[in-house]
């Protein structure tokens, strides 16, 4: 079992950024994978980003070269830098971990809204 705890989120005007936290207690096994997805209102969850522990990343279409992933082993924490922010990113956020593809787990999940 593994803990998440978001932060970060907020509203912000489009083109702004947002840095995104999340804390993850556990093992260091259960964190092997650690990223983040979102949902839009009316949308399907997305994946957004994620990271595995040897530090390969894959990203959505939608945010590659605005988004960047990044983590703290020692700290059980992955981060998402969020840059030029448009109103399509507005979603909640979700950071999920786990120790496998199969074997994620999610947090409660931060709201974050671009708009002017």
């Amino acid at each position: 079992q593994v803990q998440l705890v978001e932060s970060g989120g907020g509203l912000v005007q489009p083109g702004g950024s947002l840095r995104l936290s999340c804390s993850a207690a556990g093992s260091a096994f259960s964190t092997i994978i650690m990223g983040w997805d979102r949902q839009a209102p009316g949308k399907q969850r997305e994946l957004v980003a994620t990271m595995t522990r040897d530090d390969t990343t894959n990203y959505a279409d939608s945010v590659k070269g605005r988004f960047f992933i990044s983590r703290d082993t020692a700290k059980n924490t992955v981060y998402l830098q969020m840059n030029s922010l448009e109103p399509e990113d507005t979603a909640i956020y979700y950071c999920n971990a786990g120790p496998s593809w199969s074997r994620l787990y999610w947090g409660q999940g931060t709201q974050v809204t671009v708009s002017s």
